[in-house]
């Protein structure tokens, strides 16, 4: 053990050093006149992040690039200018402070529920009552999953743990329940209208327009963005038909052939009472009612009659998000806090702690963040987008952006196992671009690009055995990481690849979403039949 400990210790200090000379090569880029070096804080915060598997270094690492670049290679006048220029606006701004208490409160949130047991309770209740089949207990934890939108971590660890003990008395494997669970937990949270990572995916979406000087609502482009999320849907889709039609491909196969059929499961639900399962739909009920009806009526600004589809559009694309965002949340949390105080008690434990258990543990990708809006506001002063812009004018086809920018947040999320450092690195680079092909409009190109950062970012959440919800679903589901990586990633590689075919690449030259996603749910749902027929006719 000692010996593999100074092993992995040398290994890291050899990382550091090679990331030190890759940041110290800063001062030498310095000395070039060339537009593309206005790109190398991008280049320095992807390969720290790589190497050192450690996303707020890697982005403070190139916003620190970036800053040298700004001062012309001076440490004092770089150190004077983080302060004053790119810190202190980014606490200043109104957007970015409602940004970080609407993820911070919504932590506590998750927590509240996670420890009350309400969501259990209700699916026990709903789903799981009397004795069922393997398939069924598969087909409750995909529910879950979906009831569980509000934050992909607490869904892996809350589903997880759930799940387990009916899963495995069940037969079904812990490969295809951490599958499952992974599957539903940041796809689900992506396109979800309310959950952790909509603050973070507006902010992100806010500095891509902040890069091009472009004014809109991130929240309304956000809404348009959510068809074109195609790796996400197309995941959800996946997942439906392979517990439907039994789909077992790869090594997912030989664990679930492995798995001994035993007695149905015969839960006990005599400690369970009405009031659990209410401490769970009524703070969720008030959270996405109250967080509707609040877009709505601060941006209908009082015309809210006659309600058509087009008002509810422009209403929430005009409405004051980041004031209803903490609003909202701030009286979810009371009211959560309220509902879950006996159930929570009851095990033993303080509402008040486990409230902000779940702040605390939302620390590290408030961090995140805040590091991701430091780069962001280095590359602006570096005018990166307008270089990155010039370089892929003439030499990328408008059409094939948003493909282009899908495969590079696979990679790179896949590469770092960071969903949110991808967001983060990505699109305050990519949606300018997007804007110069469409000359400023806001128009499907725009919503496609939005959509391929996020999609990109998730993949990784989904194949990358660096990931946090990786890790947290194979711990919660009793499989090794890497064991869950295997089984999982070609079902991931499938849902990425008719996102490519199907998705990305038609909805660049004009193809409606909608279109693009019914063509490949029905792909989808015939590739198990397909394989199953191959494999009869070649034995």
């Amino acid at each position: 053990m000692c010996g593999s400990g100074r092993l992995l210790s040398t290994s890291m200090k050899i990382r550091f050093i090679i990331v030190m000379i890759l940041f110290l090569g800063t001062w030498l880029v310095g000395l070039s006149d060339a537009p593309w070096i206005a790109l190398w804080p991008s280049v320095v915060a992807l390969a720290s992040v790589f190497i050192l598997s450690r996303t707020i270094l890697g982005l403070l690492l190139g916003m620190g690039a970036g800053l040298v670049l700004l001062a012309d290679g001076n440490p004092v006048m770089a150190l004077g200018s983080f302060f004053t220029v790119h810190l202190l606006p980014v606490f200043s701004s109104t957007w970015n402070l409602s940004v970080l208490a609407f993820t911070l409160l919504l932590g506590g949130f998750a927590a509240l529920l996670e420890r009350g047991g309400g969501i259990q309770a209700l699916m026990q209740k709903g789903l799981l009552s009397g004795s069922h089949s393997g398939k069924r207990v598969q087909w409750s934890a995909y529910m879950l999953g979906l009831i569980c939108f509000f934050d992909g971590l607490a869904n892996c660890m809350l589903v997880g743990k759930s799940m387990s003990p009916m899963a495995k008395r069940a037969g079904v494997s812990k490969a295809r329940l951490a599958y499952i669970v992974d599957s539903t937990s940041s796809a689900v949270a992506c396109v979800a209208v309310i959950s952790t990572w909509i603050a973070y995916q507006l902010a992100m979406i806010r500095e891509g327009l902040l890069q091009a000087d472009v004014e809109a609502q991130p929240f309304g482009l956000f809404l348009k963005s959510i068809p074109f999320n195609y790796y996400c849907w197309f995941t959800l889709i996946l997942l439906a038909v392979v517990v439907s039609r039994d789909w077992n491909i790869g090594p997912m196969r030989k664990r679930e052939m492995g798995i001994r059929l035993v007695e149905p499961v015969q839960q006990d639900f005599n400690g369970m009472n009405k009031t659990t399962a209410w401490s769970a739909v009524v703070p969720l009920g008030f959270l996405i009612l109250g967080l509707l009806i609040g877009l709505y009526l601060s941006g209908s600004q009082g015309n809210c009659f006659p309600m058509t589809l087009q008002r509810v559009s422009d209403a929430f694309g005009n409405a004051n998000a980041s004031a209803v965002l903490v609003w909202v949340s701030a009286l979810a949390c009371g009211i959560a806090l309220f509902f879950n105080f006996k159930p929570i008690k009851s095990q033993g434990e303080n509402p008040l702690k486990v409230f902000g258990a779940g702040i605390k543990n939302l620390f590290k990708p408030v961090l995140i963040l805040v590091a991701a809006w430091l780069l962001s506001s280095t590359l602006k002063s570096l005018n990166a987008t307008e270089v990155l812009t010039g370089l892929l004018q003439g030499n990328v086809a408008p059409g094939l952006f948003s493909l282009l920018v899908f495969v590079t947040g696979a990679l790179i999320s896949f590469s770092t196992g960071t969903s949110w450092g991808t967001m983060g690195i990505l699109m305050p680079l990519a949606l300018p671009v997007a804007l110069s092909f469409s000359g400023g409009e806001l128009s499907p190109l725009i919503h496609g690009t939005i959509a391929a950062v996020f999609s990109g970012a998730v993949f990784g959440d989904h194949c990358s055995p660096f990931s946090d919800t990786t890790i947290v679903s194979s711990i919660s589901c009793g499989t090794e990481p890497m064991e869950h990586v295997k089984t999982q990633m070609p079902y991931a590689l499938i849902a990425a690849s008719v996102s490519i075919l199907i998705g990305f690449l038609p909805s660049g030259l004009g193809v409606n979403p909608f279109g693009a996603l019914l063509i490949g749910a029905v792909v989808l749902f015939a590739l198990p039949i397909v394989s199953n027929a191959w494999k009869k006719q070649h034995g």
